[in-house]
């Protein structure tokens, strides 16, 4: 089925605040200058408002423009590693920082919709759903790890609960976390907009930084300038991801963008919604490729996944994404798809967020892998706090080494042919 791909996504045709910002025009000043205006430099710019400074946010396109505007609005605790790497990388000190940071990612979610007033229909309930036998230990040993760390709030649900609680039989058991959740991404976004605007911040958009100065060699202030109009700042804070692109190398050899797909179907109704997904939780699955889903505010199946790695977006995203959806519940094989959309989100190779600074006046945050919408929310916070001079939370994160992409030049199809042997082993499954 095609659809029409010039319309908006649903998350646009729904969002709940068209305000409007400025274009950066002529020379200005301010303590912190933030490049991109998505949940990374937002939260950063909203703590650093509060704190007092005088912050300017500059994005290319308009508030939630990238992966914070799109995506499958999943709020997911901790990150995509276990505590095993992370205790290997950071010993047990830092991994014990790591842990409670971890946890505070969705916590800070839940705080600042209740203390901003965010209308983002944030509801709570995760699962981690396993369709092969062999993923079914792993959900076990999950549970077990987050226990040995202080949280016993997962269970591992199988058979007859497992149907009554999803509308399929694909998985042979889910992981409950209730420390997840889902909420609509956009609509977060733009509240956050707002709260650092309330608190002073000046966000300018449609101003695409065109050459940029991080301070690294003179040791001087910063600046970013575009084609209107340029911001000279104590400190910066690259917020880009994957679409900050090949603005700042360094970061550009660690981070590839990915592309994920998402459908929405027609409204579903009450009882079809509750036979899909009992308890309105938000689902993914275990596969490195990982298909994830839930349920709208009006009863809509938001289904995404079939990620690619070649840079090339699928001709039609609907049918490219139908498959899998229809392949874990069939019984939406005629509904209606009324938004099909896409976008990039930024991974790492070993898929830990990749934080810290260039020279000692530009912070960064990227490469969140699939689990952004509430590390990149923490992520901010802890630039903020560095900035303010408490390092010890960002430096934790910061301490984790990234090694580049391989291949150069020739590093996008050697990941895509990589990405390959993943998709054959979970398809083979």
């Amino acid at each position: 089925m095609a659809v029409d791909q010039t319309r908006p996504s649903y998350y646009q045709a729904t969002c709940n605040d068209t305000t409007r910002h400025p274009r950066l025009e002529g020379s200005q000043k301010a303590d912190v200058v933030v490049v991109g205006a998505g949940y990374t430099g937002l939260s950063a710019a909203l703590e650093l408002a509060e704190a007092g400074y005088d912050v300017a946010v500059v994005e290319a396109e308009t508030v939630g423009y990238g992966a914070s505007g799109r995506n499958g609005g999943h709020v997911c605790p901790d990150y995509n590693k276990s505590m095993a790497h992370l205790t290997k990388a950071l010993g047990q000190d830092g991994a014990r920082i790591a842990w409670e940071l971890g946890n505070e990612t969705t916590r800070l979610v839940g705080e600042r919709v209740r203390k901003y007033g965010i209308d983002c229909d944030l509801k709570w309930g995760y699962l981690h759903a396993a369709e092969r036998r062999g993923h079914v230990p792993e959900l076990h040993e999950m549970a077990e790890e987050a226990a040995h760390w202080g949280y016993d709030g997962m269970r591992v649900i199988e058979g007859e609960e497992l149907r009554s609680r999803l509308g399929t039989t694909r998985y042979h058991a889910a992981l409950e976390d209730p420390r997840g959740g889902h909420l609509h991404p956009l609509n977060y976004c733009k509240g956050l907009a707002r709260a650092a605007v309330a608190a002073g911040a000046r966000i300018y958009e449609e101003s695409r930084v065109l050459a940029l100065d991080t301070g690294e060699k003179s040791g001087g202030n910063v600046s970013v300038t575009t084609a209107d109009g340029s911001v000279e700042a104590d400190f910066m804070v690259l917020a880009g991801n994957a679409y900050l692109q090949e603005t700042v190398p360094f970061l550009y050899r660690r981070l590839m963008p990915v592309g994920s797909y998402i459908v929405a179907t027609e409204p579903l109704g009450d009882n079809m919604a509750r036979e899909l997904i009992r308890e309105d939780e938000a689902v993914g699955n275990m596969n490195f490729i990982v298909d994830y889903y839930r349920l709208s505010a009006d009863r809509r199946m938001l289904y995404g996944g079939r990620a690619t790695y070649s840079g090339i977006e699928p001709r039609d995203l609907a049918s490219f994404v139908l498959p899998r959806m229809t392949g874990v519940f069939p019984q939406l094989k005629d509904s209606r798809i009324d938004y099909a959309w896409g976008g990039n989100i930024g991974i790492t190779v070993d898929r830990m967020p990749h934080v810290g600074r260039i020279g000692t006046r530009c912070y960064f945050s990227q490469g969140y892998s699939g689990h952004g919408l509430a590390l990149s929310n923490l992520c901010g916070k802890l630039i903020s706090e560095a900035i303010r001079g408490q390092n010890e939370r960002f430096d934790t994160l910061a301490a984790v080494r990234h090694p580049i992409f391989p291949g150069g030049r020739f590093r996008t199809p050697l990941l895509s042919l990589g990405m390959l042997w993943y998709r054959l082993k979970d398809a083979l499954a």
